[in-house]
């Protein structure tokens, strides 16, 4: 009995986005779609500024997208996604704290 690769190919496809599919895959989903805006996000402002720029939505997508992102893998239970996840976001947080500290320093050297 031969078995086509495409026939091997869509029972995977199959099983892994239909059989399987669940809230837990709808949210995992999602989370995906906010993590991928940010890099859509940060094209758009750098292509409009003709140099590479990352604007502070790209730092509010990353925060959804990996806090979304970890609670799927904590439902899961998936170490990697929990582990990569956690550490991802409080670099996330800890950037946008760093521009909002710049800028009320830029803004103060302006008023002086």
């Amino acid at each position: 009995m031969l078995i086509s690769y495409g026939q091997v190919l869509g029972d995977y496809l199959y099983d892994v986005f239909v059989a399987k599919f669940d809230f837990w895959l709808a949210f995992g989903l999602v989370a995906q779609l906010l993590f991928t805006a940010r890099f859509v996000v940060q094209w758009i402002s750098s292509e409009r500024a003709g140099q590479s720029v990352v604007p502070m939505a790209f730092w509010f997508f990353s925060i959804a997208g990996g806090l979304m992102t970890l609670v799927y893998g904590i439902a899961k239970r998936e170490p990697v996604i929990i582990i990569g996840q956690a550490a991802a976001t409080v670099i996330y947080v800890r950037n946008i704290m760093l521009i909002i500290k710049n800028r009320g320093r830029a803004s103060k050297t302006l008023s002086n």
